[in-house]
Formats: C-alpha cells, structure tokens, sequence
C-alpha cells in the first residue's frame, strides 16, 4: 500500500513505477491515440486510486488513478478534482480492477 502526502507526490512515484503516461493530455472526449494506437476510456482499467483531501478548502479535493490498458501495453495516470467539483465523466466510463483504495 502506498501513501502519498501530496498529489504531486504520488504522481511522481506513479511515474517511477512505470505510469508513466499523462492520461489526462490523451483523454479528451472519446478516441485517443497513444503509441499508435487507438484507445477509448473503456480500454482501461483502474488499478490504484488516491484521493487528496485540501487542507482548509475543500475545493482542493483531488483524485488520483493509476491505470492500464487492458491489453497490459500502456500504464498511465490520471488526476482530476473530487467530490463535488470533479470526477470527469471519463472516469465513469473506465472499470476498476478489483480496486484498491488508498
């Protein structure tokens, strides 16, 4: 289990444990092209999530998901606000992995 202070932080050690695709500049409404090839949202699968909670506002609430293709070729992380001014629609489109929260 991993915990991270910040999401800068996990995102960072995301990345060394090899999410390293910004999933966030690929995902823009439905197709996307990584590494030649064509992906949609439910070609992945949610296997870490971490939520951020702000220190006085809870605006700054964030998410953190590491993610892979279901064909296991790319892994990649995806960040987006949580709770009631976040989760973007194209995390409701992607499944858990027996999912684990952290």
């Amino acid at each position: 289990m991993f915990v991270y202070s910040t999401l800068v932080e996990g995102i960072e050690d995301l990345k060394k444990r090899g999410y390293s695709l910004d999933l966030n500049n690929e995902f823009d409404e439905q197709i996307h092209h990584v590494k030649e090839t064509i992906l949609f949202p439910k070609d992945f699968i949610i296997e870490e999530t971490y939520r951020f909670e702000g220190d006085s506002n809870p605006s700054d609430e964030d998410i953190l998901f590491a993610m892979i293709s279901k064909n296991k070729k790319i892994k990649g992380f995806y960040s987006s606000a949580f709770g009631v001014y976040g989760e973007s629609l194209i995390i409701n489109q992607i499944e858990p992995a027996r999912q684990k929260n952290h």
